[in-house]
C-alpha cells in the first residue's frame, strides 16, 4: 500500500498522480479511494500481449515524465516503456536482493533506472552487491510515517479496544504488528510471552496481522502458532487480532511493542510504533538496529530466552518504559515523518523532471 500513501501525499501537494494495477485488488480500490487516477489491467501476462501500447499512449496523453516501480518485477515495464517514449524511472527497492543480477537481460532491464532507492543501510550494502546499477544511482531513503505532533493515543478509548479485543482492562499488553510468517518472529515471541506469562500474571500477547495467504501471512506458519498456543495453554492469553486497517488504534493498546524480525530490510511497523511512543523491544539484526537508534530494547531474534528477558526489562521499571517511548517518539520525529519522507522524494523527482524539459528544448 506504499505507493497509495505517497501517491496520496503527492496529491495533496497539487501533483498529478497516476497508477497502474490489476483491476480488481486491493490496491486497485486503494487507489481509486484515494483519489489516483488508473490504468487497470486484468493481468501482467495481458499487459505484455495487447495492452502494453494502450498504456504507453495513457501515459503520453497525460505527459506522465516520471515513472516510479516498487516492485522488481515492474522493472522490466518501465523499461519497456522507456524504449517507446523517453521517461525517467525510480525503483524503490523495499527488500534489498541477496542474489545477484548481474546477468545480461537484468543489466539491460535496470539499464533503464535513473535512481535506485534502498531504505535503509542495510538494503542499500545488499544493493551495491547485487544490482547491475552504478553506485551513483543508488541512494539511501527511509521511509516515512505520520508522526502527530502530539500523541493521538489518548484520543483512543483504550478499555473500549481491550473490550473489542477481549483483553481484560486492567492487563498488560505485549503487541507485534506484522505480516503473520516464520521470518517476522512471532513464533520466538510466543516462546518467549510463555516464560513472561507465568511472572506476570496480567500479561497478555496481541498478534495483529492477516492470517492467510492472500492478506500476506503463511498458512502453515499460522496453523502451527494456533496450534502452539493451545498446547501452552494460552488461548485466554493470546490474541490474533488478523489483519487490521487501524493498525495506531492496535498500537495505543500495547504497552510494549516486540518486533523480533529475523531480517527486516527497514521496518515500517518500528517507525510507526516509535511515533505511537511505545516502548519497543527489536531485533539486534537487520536495519532494525539503523532504524531503532538507542530508541528500543535490542534482543536476539532466534532465542526467546533473550526476548523475554528484555519484555521483563521493560514490565520491571516504568522508568525505562517512559525514557524509552520518549526516546522513539523524538526519533521518529526528527528522521521518520512522512512530510520529510515525502520532501526527499519530491528533490529526486524535480531533478529528473528538469532534466525532462531540458532533453525537450534540444
Amino acid at each position: 500500500m506504499y505507493p497509495i500513501r505517497i501517491g496520496s501525499e503527492f496529491l495533496k501537494r497539487g501533483y498529478r498522480v497516476y497508477g497502474l494495477c490489476i483491476k480488481g485488488t486491493r490496491v486497485a480500490k486503494g487507489m481509486q479511494e484515494s483519489g489516483i487516477e488508473t490504468f487497470e489491467i486484468n493481468s501482467k501476462k495481458s499487459l505484455f500481449s495487447n495492452q502494453f501500447l494502450l498504456l504507453s499512449r495513457w501515459l503520453k496523453e497525460r505527459d506522465v515524465r516520471i515513472i516510479h516501480s516498487h516492485k522488481s518485477g515492474d522493472v522490466l515495464i518501465s523499461a519497456l516503456l522507456d524504449l517507446l517514449s523517453k521517461r525517467y524511472s525510480f525503483f524503490t527497492e523495499h527488500m534489498g536482493v541477496t542474489k545477484p543480477k548481474k546477468d545480461i537481460f537484468h543489466q539491460w532491464v535496470y539499464s533503464h533506472l535513473y535512481r535506485v532507492f534502498s531504505i535503509s543501510n542495510e538494503t542499500y550494502r545488499r544493493n551495491l552487491k547485487a544490482l547491475p546499477v552504478e553506485a551513483n544511482k543508488i541512494n539511501q531513503l527511509w521511509l516515512g510515517t505520520d508522526v502527530p505532533l502530539q500523541s493521538l493515543l489518548s484520543t483512543f478509548d483504550i478499555s473500549e479496544i481491550k473490550n473489542e479485543l477481549n483483553i481484560p482492562e486492567d492487563s498488560v499488553v505485549i503487541g507485534n504488528v506484522g505480516r503473520i510468517c516464520a521470518g517476522k518472529g512471532q513464533a520466538e515471541l510466543l516462546e518467549a510471552f510463555s516464560k513472561i506469562s507465568t511472572l506476570f500474571s496480567n500479561s497478555h500477547l496481541l498478534l495483529v496481522g492477516g492470517m492467510n495467504v492472500s492478506e500476506g501471512s503463511e498458512n502453515d506458519f499460522v496453523a502451527s502458532i494456533k496450534k502452539r498456543i493451545k498446547e501452552l495453554n494460552l488461548n485466554n492469553r493470546v490474541h490474533l487480532a488478523g489483519f487490521r486497517t487501524d493498525a495506531v488504534r492496535m498500537l495505543s493498546v500495547m504497552d510494549i511493542v516486540c518486533l523480533p524480525n529475523h531480517n527486516e530490510a527497514f521496518g515500517l511497523t518500528a517507525i510507526e510504533a516509535m511515533a505511537a511512543k511505545k516502548a519497543i523491544v527489536g531485533a539486534n539484526t537487520g536495519s532494525l538496529p539503523e532504524v531503532l537508534g538507542n530508541a528500543a530494547l535490542l534482543c536476539d531474534p532466534f532465542d526467546p530466552n533473550n526476548i523475554s528477558q528484555k519484555i521483563e526489562q521493560y514490565l520491571t521499571s516504568s522508568e525505562l518504559i517512559q525514557t524509552k517511548s520518549t526516546l522513539a517518539y523524538q526519533r521518529a520525529l526528527e528522521l521518520f515523518s512522512m512530510d520529510k519522507h515525502i520532501t526527499n522524494l519530491e528533490t529526486h523527482y524535480t531533478e529528473a523532471y528538469e532534466l525532462t524539459k531540458f532533453q525537450s528544448k534540444q
